[in-house]
């Protein structure tokens, strides 16, 4: 084939509009993210284990997967000031972060911004403190404010309490608050659970940690929600993604993946109900289980 012929005839090529051309460009970078995931994990439990220390591999692991081009992110109870701690420990900064068991939702200001409260859920506390109060004697409280301020009635073990406001506990209710928390080691999560069924609490997570405490979010509010508003502004189709946890608190998050089509797994160090909830079972948390988890994508 001679050189001519192998051009084409002259007025054969037309140039696209500037606009064409983008668009074009645009729909090559969308294909290209088709296969992206959005990976949630949980915190405690799930890559920090109880002393602290980072699950076996799970740094390692978190970055294989980013650089694989998926979006890893937390999901968790902690407050933004404990989150953002562990991301820095992970080595990671997503577009967002689940906080406050999905009712602080955090976002980064560009690549190299700082983080802003992009969706925040409130409720008025004053009823579900009374009937605890009135029902855990002894018990210590904490409540989340929208700001992000923590105030608290007594220490509690195991919590940061950096930056957050020692308080008479009626000052607890003087405002709307993103969650209460209740810390009563002396309680078993049985006897946490058989509690609210009976004092008639309802839209509540439970999160039995290292120390028993009750983790309470505003009516219909937990990790799941939060997750679906992030997954939508990422625009990350649902069966892509995956979602690790080990507590109660992560139960509707898995139920909200497997129910669209993505993966939940759970931690094998993990209680019966949240293992029922997921439909996978992973390693647990000592034995690197997350690590094991994303490289095997």
């Amino acid at each position: 084939m001679s050189d001519e012929a192998a051009l084409p005839a002259t007025g054969a090529v037309e140039s696209a509009p500037k606009q064409e051309a983008a668009d074009a460009v645009a729909e090559l970078a969308d294909d290209a993210r088709v296969g992206r995931m959005l990976i949630a994990l949980d915190i405690d439990g799930t890559v920090l284990l109880e002393d602290d220390t980072l699950s076996p591999g799970v740094v390692e692991a978190v970055a294989h997967a980013q650089a694989a081009g998926h979006e890893v992110m937390l999901a968790t109870g902690r407050s933004w000031d404990s989150t953002h701690t562990i991301m820095d420990r992970l080595g990671i900064r997503p577009e967002y972060a689940v906080c406050s068991n999905g009712a602080i939702v955090m976002q980064r200001d560009g690549e190299d911004g700082d983080y802003r409260r992009a969706h925040v859920e409130t409720f008025d506390p004053t009823e579900v403190l009374t009937l605890l109060g009135e029902h855990l004697a002894g018990a210590h409280f904490l409540v989340e404010l929208p700001d992000g301020k923590r105030l608290f009635t007594d220490y509690l073990d195991d919590w940061n309490l950096e930056q957050a406001d020692k308080v008479p506990f009626a000052e607890l209710s003087a405002q709307p608050v993103c969650r209460v928390v209740v810390v009563a080691p002396e309680q078993t999560d049985k006897d946490f659970l058989e509690l609210v069924e009976r004092i008639g609490l309802t839209q509540v997570s439970y999160a039995i940690g290292w120390t028993a405490w009750l983790d309470i979010a505003p009516k219909g509010v937990d990790k799941s929600t939060a997750l679906e508003l992030v997954r939508g502004w990422l625009k990350i189709a649902p069966e892509r993604v995956l979602v690790m946890g080990d507590g109660r608190n992560d139960i509707e998050m898995m139920q909200w993946a497997v129910r669209n089509g993505g993966r939940a797994i759970a931690m094998h160090q993990g209680p019966p109900e949240v293992h029922a909830a997921a439909g996978e079972v992973g390693l647990s948390v000592t034995e690197g289980g997350v690590a094991a988890v994303l490289r095997a994508l």
